[in-house]
C-alpha cells in the first residue's frame, strides 16, 4: 500500500524499496513520462516481464493499470515490458492489439477501466516499451532467450508476472530459478527480482503447501507477491483508514460492541463463459479462503504501531491463525437455477447436465481472540443474484429496550455500519431518531457518504495500486505463504470432510437472494442478511 513520504511506511530502508539499480534508457525518440504528482515519487527503473501477454488478464487489467500509472507518471522512463505468449507475431501487432483493446474498454461505460478517450500521449510512452516474445513456457530455450535479453538490457530490476493459469506457477518458477533469473544483486545497489503470482494459491492446504514449498525452492518470501486484486481497491483499502483515524469507530470495534459482521460479494452475472474453470473451482474455492478472507482480515485485524508492510501482514496473519476451523454446520452451498436472467447453471458451456458444483456459498465464521470472541463472522458470494454488490455490514449490539417500554416504539433499527466496496463507494450508518411530533416516536434514518461527492472519479482497475508497491517494494497487500496456508487449514474440513459425505448443494432462483438454507444459518442465531436489494433512502 504506497504511501507519501510522511507516512510511516517512509520510514523503511531504501535498499527495499528504492533500489539504485538502473536499467538501460529508453531510445531518444521514445516520449517522456508525465511528472509524478506532487508528495508521490515514480517507481524505480525496471523490465516487467509477462508471461501470458496474450490472456484476457494482460488486456483486461494489467495493461489498462500501467496505462493509469504512466498518466499519473509514476513510472520511470527507463521502465520496460517484455511479453510473453505461446505462438509468433509481430510486437507491432502485439501493440496494436492491446490499443484497440484499451479504446474499447475506455468507451465502454459498464467496463472497470472507463476512461473515454484515451490520453495518446501516455499510451505511446507505454507502446514504445512494449516487446513481444514468443515462446512455451515450459520449455528452456525461452527462460534462455530471456536471460540474453536482460543481460543485453544489462540485467537490472525485473519484476516477471505470472499471468497464466495455475498450472504453469510451478515450471515457470523453476525455469526462472535455473536459468539464474532470480538471482538478486548484493548491497545497497543491488538489483531486485520479483515475483508476482496470481491466485489460486492451491486448492486445499495440501495444493498450497506444495505449491509454496516449489516456489520457495528458487526464491525467497521476500521475491514473491501473491497478489489479491480484491486488495487493490481504494475502497478496501479504505477500511483501515476508516478504523485506525477515527476516534469514534475503534473504541467500540469489539466484541462488547458489535453483535455481527456480514461480508457479502454478490453479483448478477452468470459464469460468462468459464465453466471449465468452475467445474473445477467452485464459488467456495474461488473466493472464501483469499478474498473474503482478506477483507474479514482487514477488519478484524489489531492496529499495527506502523504501516510497514510486515507491521500489517503480522496483524492479518494473526486473525488468520485464529478463526476457528469451519465445518459442515458453518457452511451453505448453492447452484443457480434457471430464471428470467438466463440459463441455470447446468445450462452453460463446459458444465456438467448432473454438475453438483457450487456458485453460491455462506459460511459463519468465528475469530476465536480476545478481541471478536463469540462474534458470529457471516461471509456470502455468489452468482446470479438479485444484485451486484460488494461490502461490510458491522452491527452494533442492540441498547435495553426498557426505557421505550411505555411509548409507541415496538422496536429499534439496529445500528449499521456499512462499507460499501462495488459498485457504490462509501460508507453509510443507519441508526435512530426521533420523528417530530407531541410523542416520542422513533424512526430510522441513515446517514451516508459517497466517494463521488467528494473526489474526482478516476479510471482505476484495482491493480495500479498493487503495480506500483510492487515496484516499490511494498509487501503490504500482498499475502505471505503462512497466511495462505492458514486460510486453507481453516476450511480443510469443508473441502475433505472427515465423514467422506460431499457438502449438500442447494438450489436457488436466478435473481434472488440466494438458497434458503443460507437464510437458516443466520435465522438460528438469530440474525438475518441484509436484503441485497435495498430500497433507497428517501431524502427529504
Amino acid at each position: 500500500m504506497s504511501t507519501t513520504p510522511n507516512t510511516p511506511a517512509s520510514n523503511r530502508p531504501a535498499t527495499a524499496a528504492e533500489p539504485s539499480c538502473k536499467v538501460s534508457v529508453s531510445p531518444h525518440d521514445a516520449p517522456s513520462a508525465p511528472a509524478s504528482p506532487a508528495g508521490k515519487r515514480p517507481a524505480p527503473p525496471c523490465t516487467l516481464v509477462i508471461f501470458g501477454a496474450g490472456g484476457d488478464l494482460t488486456k483486461r487489467l494489467l495493461m489498462p493499470a500501467l496505462y493509469n500509472l504512466a498518466v499519473d507518471g509514476l513510472l520511470d522512463d527507463g521502465m520496460k515490458i517484455i511479453g510473453v505468449n505461446h505462438g509468433e507475431r509481430e510486437t507491432s501487432a502485439w501493440r496494436d492489439d492491446l490499443h484497440k483493446s484499451l479504446e474499447q474498454f475506455a468507451a465502454d461505460k459498464a467496463s472497470t477501466f472507463h476512461a473515454g478517450k484515451l490520453d495518446e500521449k501516455a499510451w505511446d510512452w507505454v507502446g514504445q516499451r512494449l516487446e513481444y516474445m514468443a515462446g512455451e513456457f515450459e520449455t528452456d530455450d525461452v527462460f534462455s532467450k530471456l536471460k540474453q535479453k536482460l543481460d543485453q538490457a544489462q540485467g537490472g530490476n525485473v519484476i516477471f508476472y505470472l499471468a497464466v493459469t495455475s498450472r504453469f506457477f510451478k515450471p515457470i518458477v523453476e525455469r526462472l530459478g535455473k536459468a539464474g533469473l532470480l538471482k538478486e544483486g548484493e548491497g545497497e545497489s543491488g538489483c531486485f527480482r520479483r515475483i508476482v503470482v496470481e491466485k489460486p494459491f492451491g486448492t486445499d492446504l495440501a495444493s498450497a503447501r506444495d505449491l509454496n514449498t516449489h516456489i520457495l525452492s528458487f526464491a525467497k518470501e521476500s521475491q514473491v507477491y501473491r497478489i489479491d486484486h480484491f486488495l487493490g481497491k481504494d475502497t478496501v483499502q479504505s477500511i483501515l483508514a476508516v478504523r485506525f483515524a477515527n476516534a469514534l469507530f475503534e473504541p467500540i470495534w469489539r466484541r462488547e460492541y458489535i453483535d455481527s459482521v456480514q461480508i457479502t460479494a454478490a453479483e448478477t452475472i452468470g459464469v460468462e463463459g468459464r465453466g471449465k474453470f468452475y467445474e473445477q473451482t467452485g464459488a467456495f474455492r474461488d473466493m472464501l479462503p483469499n478474498h473474503l478472507f482478506q477483507l474479514l482480515g482487514m477488519v478484524a485485524m489489531e492496529p499495527p504501531n506502523s504501516f510497514d508492510a510486515e507491521a500489517v501482514r503480522d496483524k492479518k496473519a494473526d486473525i488468520m491463525h485464529a478463526i476457528q476451523p469451519l465445518t459442515a454446520d458453518d457452511v451453505v452451498f448453492g447452484q443457480y437455477e434457471k430464471g428470467p436472467p438466463g440459463v441455470g447453471y447446468r445450462e452453460e458451456p463446459d458444465v456438467a447436465p448432473d454438475s453438483t458444483t457450487e456458485t453460491y456459498a455462506a459460511a459463519r465464521v468465528y475469530v476465536e481472540n480476545w478481541r471478536w470472541a463469540g462474534v458470529p463472522f457471516y461471509l456470502r458470494t455468489g452468482k446470479r443474484l438479485a444484485a451486484r454488490r460488494t461490502e461490510i455490514s458491522v452491527q452494533l449490539k442492540p441498547v435495553p429496550f426498557r426505557l421505550f417500554r411505555d411509548t409507541p416504539v415496538d422496536a429499534l433499527t439496529p445500528n449499521v455500519l456499512t462499507l460499501r466496496i462495488d459498485p457504490a463507494h462509501g460508507t453509510s450508518f443507519d441508526f435512530n431518531v426521533k420523528t417530530p411530533g407531541p410523542v416520542m416516536q422513533v424512526g430510522a434514518v441513515q446517514s451516508s457518504f459517497d466517494y463521488a461527492d467528494f473526489f474526482a472519479e478516476r479510471a482505476n482497475v484495482g491493480y495500479e495500486t498493487l503495480l506500483y508497491d510492487c515496484m516499490l517494494g511494498d509487501e503490504t497487500l500482498f499475502q505471505r505463504a503462512d497466511s495462505i496456508e492458514t486460510s486453507w487449514a481453516a476450511v480443510e474440513d469443508v473441502l475433505h470432510p472427515k465423514d467422506g459425505g460431499a457438502m449438500p448443494v442447494h438450489g436457488y432462483a436466478s435473481g434472488s437472494e440466494g438458497p434458503a438454507q443460507a437464510d437458516a444459518l443466520l435465522a438460528r442465531d438469530g440474525h438475518a442478511w441484509r436484503p441485497l436489494q435495498q430500497a433507497p433512502v428517501e431524502k427529504k
